[in-house]
Parts: structure tokens; sequence; C-alpha cells
């Protein structure tokens, strides 16, 4: 009973680890480097390409500039831009240059259209030219589309220990497992590898995906120092920013703080997401107005026709919660679903079923295609509830100390929902 009392102690008043001053210069930034250089990028390509419109591999570089710009301002219309360059150019070398047709799947891959990116790769596979990095994309495809066993054989065709994009694969892979020890100590080797090629996108990329899996091994003080390497690096590294924002929030318990970095993020970084997040926090700090403005906004930003289905899931989470919308829910997590056939999928057209009433189908759901096949902290919650309302109560009681260790990943406002379970 001591040690119970103590751990809630603990949770109660989490030590503080995050300080104002360690990042406060990088919310007040007003010159943008990297924008900069992105949009000076972009100009000259545009000319040579004007200039010399025959020149079909201008295209690709007035692309790359776009979805550079895509990937440092968060605007759609920069991926949409990205796109029309690489289909043009892809037209002019009739689908039929290996590097032109990774170039559109990657873009696909962050539009989350998955199978025309798979498309893409069969036909980069069959060109033969440069196989390998066509396997690394093909790897990443399947995981997304659900299929690991296809995924798991690519992962082999390119296995290379001494290999910065092999590790960061076999890593993800790991966690795809549910083996987050092992997800960090490959993604540690392949940090340390990044580190000694002195790559600044390497290691960016490393920091902030190694801080993620910190976080969720609850090593928040590492997870935060990790973020800080990033920002050291690129001072308007977003996704760095809003970890930290989460780690304020979610072990900290300081929302206001929070908003506050998310406040000077989405000054210059508008996406829908972030606005989500702010909602979130806006309720639990029981701020009403709040949450419904940015709610709202969040609405009206993934509104944009140019998002297509990249808000899927968050829409779907939403929706299943307002009263007028379930049904759309429900239809999203369908379509969902056809997109891509993933456990992950599953999960939110059992969660959409449920919301709408239907808690035999979606219990059906969460056995048959859902249970053992992820790991994610967020699907345990709903298996749960849907337990729960099947009348499985003790089913649902095994998985609370899961879920109660799973607490900073589900933030605070499912800590109580948790506590009802």
């Amino acid at each position: 009973m001591v040690s119970l009392v103590a751990l809630t102690s603990c949770e109660n008043e989490p030590e503080k680890i995050t300080k104002l001053s360690d990042y406060n210069s990088y919310l007040e930034l007003v010159e943008n480097d990297a924008l900069q250089q992105a949009e000076e990028d972009l100009l000259f390509w545009e000319n040579k390409l004007e200039k010399e419109p025959s020149q079909y591999p201008y295209l690709a570089k007035v692309a790359a500039s776009h979805s550079q710009l895509f990937t440092i301002s968060g605007k759609i219309e920069h991926l949409k831009d990205s796109e029309k360059n690489l289909l043009a150019v892809n037209e002019r070398t009739n689908y039929d240059n290996a590097g032109y047709l990774r170039a559109l799947s990657r873009n696909y891959i962050s539009q989350h259209r998955f199978r025309e990116a798979k498309d893409l790769l069969v036909k980069a596979k069959a060109n033969g030219e440069n196989i390998e990095s066509t396997y690394k994309m093909l790897f990443d495809v399947e995981l997304e589309l659900g299929d690991s066993a296809s995924a798991h054989d690519y992962l082999e065709r390119i296995k290379d220990l001494s290999s910065f994009d092999y590790l960061i694969r076999l890593s993800k892979w790991s966690d795809h497992q549910g083996n987050l020890d092992a997800a960090i100590k490959y993604l540690e080797k392949a940090t340390a590898m990044a580190e000694s090629s002195n790559i600044n996108s390497s290691k960016e990329w490393a920091y902030t995906n190694l801080a993620d899996f910190y976080g969720h091994a609850g090593k928040f003080q590492e997870s935060y120092n990790y973020y800080l390497k990033a920002l050291a690096l690129n001072p308007n590294d977003a996704y760095a920013k809003k970890g930290i924002a989460w780690i304020v929030y979610s072990y900290e318990r300081n929302p206001e703080e929070a908003m506050h970095i998310l406040n000077s993020l989405t000054e210059n970084y508008q996406v829908p997401d972030l606005y989500l997040l702010k909602a979130e926090m806006s309720d639990f700090m029981k701020d009403n107005q709040a949450k419904m403005d940015n709610t709202k906004t969040y609405m009206e930003l993934a509104a944009n026709p140019g998002y297509g289905d990249m808000y899927n899931a968050y829409n779907i989470d939403l929706y299943a919660d307002m009263d007028n919308e379930k049904g759309t829910a429900l239809l999203l997590a369908n379509k969902e679903v056809q997109n891509r056939p993933t456990a992950l999928s599953y999960d939110w057209l059992a969660w959409s079923y449920y919301k709408n009433g239907n808690v035999k189908k979606a219990l059906s759901i969460m056995e048959e295609f859902v249970i053992g096949n992820t790991f994610e902290p967020l699907v345990t919650y709903h298996l749960a509830v849907i337990y729960k309302a099947n009348g499985l109560t003790e089913k649902a009681t095994k998985l609370k100390p899961e879920l109660e260790s799973s607490i900073y990943e589900l933030g605070p406002v499912l800590d109580l929902e948790i506590s009802k379970i």
C-alpha cells in the first residue's frame, strides 16, 4: 500500500524536467533560414525550367523544392505542387525512370495514398535501377498497408547492420512487433551512425524519432534532451517543438505552458492536427470556448481538399464523439480500411461501430483484426472500453495496468476515462 501511495504521489507531482530557458529562444525566431533557402531554390529552378522547358530534369528539381517547402511550412499546396511536377516528369519519361517513380511514390506516401505509392514502386522494381532504394520504400509502404509478411521480406532483402537506412527500418519493425527495447537499441545505433557521418538532416531525423521512443519508454529526461538536440540543429523543427509541448502537457501537467509553445509554433506552421492538440489541452483546462474555437479551426483547415485522406483517423476520432456526425465517422472508418487495411484502421472501424451503439460488431472486429496485431496504447484503451460495453468486465479490468503505464502517451484527458474502466 505504501508503494502505491508513493507512486500516486509521484504521478500527481511529477519531477519538472523542462526549463523555459532551454527552448524559449527557439520560440521567438523571426528568420527561418531553411525556408528562405528553399524559396530561393524553388525560384532558381523555376527560372531554369522557364528558359529551357525541354529540360525535364528541372521538373524534378522544382518538385524537390516544393517538397522541402511543405516539410518546413506545413502548407499542403506545396505537396500538391510537388506532385504536379513529379507527374509531369514521369510522363516525360514514360514512367520508366526508377528515381522519378520513387520520388512520386514518396510524395504519395506523404499524402497517405499508399496503394498508389505501391503501384509506382512495383514499376520501379521492374525497372531494376538502384533496386535497394526501391526495396526500402516497399518495406515502408507494405507496413503502412498492413502486409507485415511482405514488409519483412523486403526488410530481409536490405539487411545490412552497417546501414543507417536499414537500422531505422529494423527499429520501426521492432516497434511494430511490440518490442520497444529493440526499437530503441537499433535507433540508438542509427543515431550514432548519423552523428559519425555528420549529416544534419539524418541527425535531426534520428534525434526526434529517438526522443519519441524514449517518451514511450518513460525516459522523459532523455526524450526532452533529444528534442533539444534536434532544435540545436534546426531551430525551426516543428516536430521537436510539438514533442516538448507534449512533455510539458502530459508529463508535467502544465497545459498553459504547453499551449504557449504550440501558439508560437502555429504562427508560421499551420497544420490541422496542432489545433486538435490545442483543443485537447483546452479541454483539460476546462476552457470550453477555446476547445470549440480550436476544433473549429482544425475542421476548417482539414476541409482543404488537398489533404485528401491524410486526416481520416483524426476525423474519425473527432466525429465519433459528435452526435450528428457518428455516421460520418463510420463512413470514414470504412474508407480508411479500404485505403490501408491495418490493425489501426480496423480499430477505428470498431470504435466507430461502438460509438454508433453496435457494441457486438465492434467486439467482433477487434477480435478478428486487431487483438495481437498492434500494441498502440489508444487501441488498448478502445479494446478495454469495448470489452466493458459487452459485459466482459474482467477482460477490461485486466487491461487497466497496461493503460495506467501508458498515461503519458494517452494524455491527461484519457487518464480520467481510464479510471472509470
